[in-house]
């Protein structure tokens, strides 16, 4: 197995456990993670989901090098890393990247994906295909610009060298830096903040905010107002108001 699972309360914790080769992203670890984030998503139980890398070296390195010198146009055409960050940023439930140590190529692309990165002192974080002769094809000319802004995107993919924690929480790619650790605790942290929330507002949000993303502003907004209208009508809207109002915590039932 390439990738352990668990819960921890509101939060799956999915592994990618192949420390000995600095987490790098195999194909089989690419099936068994795209399993777990599945098995993750049809748990009603689960608020938030967490990757991580096992150890304190790296998140993930990368994608399997050994895999890629045999890859060909038909394979690089396949929907490999690429698929697995979709398959994050289309999940309904928030997902956080745990980011230790080491997190490049394809391991970076997997964490773009996510709509939550957090990281430790020691995290390093590169695009170095560009050394390789090739560039990034799990989704980073398309994700890391519109993070990071197109400088600071240009940079990363173009230069390929390391930035470390502060330069990735100063440029937005990270919104949090903790010691080694409190990594998991703080991503356990943020997962119970989440499970506070009535259920529907942060998959709503999470899709209005991709939507946006993609959207006209105009269009945006219109979508954003249908969705607001909708939840208005819930019955944990009317609970989290009295709530508020009564000085009580809320009893959200995903109704």
């Amino acid at each position: 197995m390439n990738v352990q699972y668990e819960t921890q309360g509101p939060m799956a914790l999915i592994t990618i456990d192949r420390a000995d080769k600095h987490n790098a992203i195999s194909l089989d670890t690419l099936e068994e993670l795209h399993q777990a984030i599945g098995r993750a998503a049809a748990d009603d139980a689960i608020r938030a989901i967490t990757l991580t890398g096992a150890g304190d070296r790296a998140f993930a390195s990368g994608s399997d090098l050994g895999e890629v010198l045999h890859r060909d146009f038909k394979k690089a055409l396949e929907p490999i890393v690429q698929g697995l960050a979709d398959r994050l940023e289309r999940t309904p439930k928030p997902t956080i990247a745990a980011i230790n140590g080491i997190c490049m190529g394809g391991g970076l692309e997997v964490a773009l994906g996510c709509d939550l990165r957090i990281a430790t002192r020691n995290a390093r974080f590169a695009t170095p295909e560009g050394k390789l002769g090739i560039i990034p094809g799990g989704g980073a000319t398309a994700r890391l610009p519109r993070i990071v802004g197109r400088g600071w995107g240009m940079e990363m993919l173009l230069m390929g060298e390391p930035i470390d924690a502060e330069r990735a929480l100063a440029i937005g790619l990270v919104t949090r830096i903790v010691e080694p650790s409190e990594l998991l605790p703080e991503a356990r942290r943020m997962a119970e903040h989440l499970a506070s929330f009535a259920p529907f507002v942060p998959r709503t949000m999470k899709a209005m905010v991709n939507f946006g993303m993609e959207a006209s502003l105009a269009g945006a907004l219109m979508l954003e107002k249908y969705a607001q209208g909708a939840l208005v009508q819930t019955e944990d809207k009317t609970e989290g108001i009295s709530a508020f109002l009564e000085k009580r915590p809320p009893q959200f039932k995903g109704r």
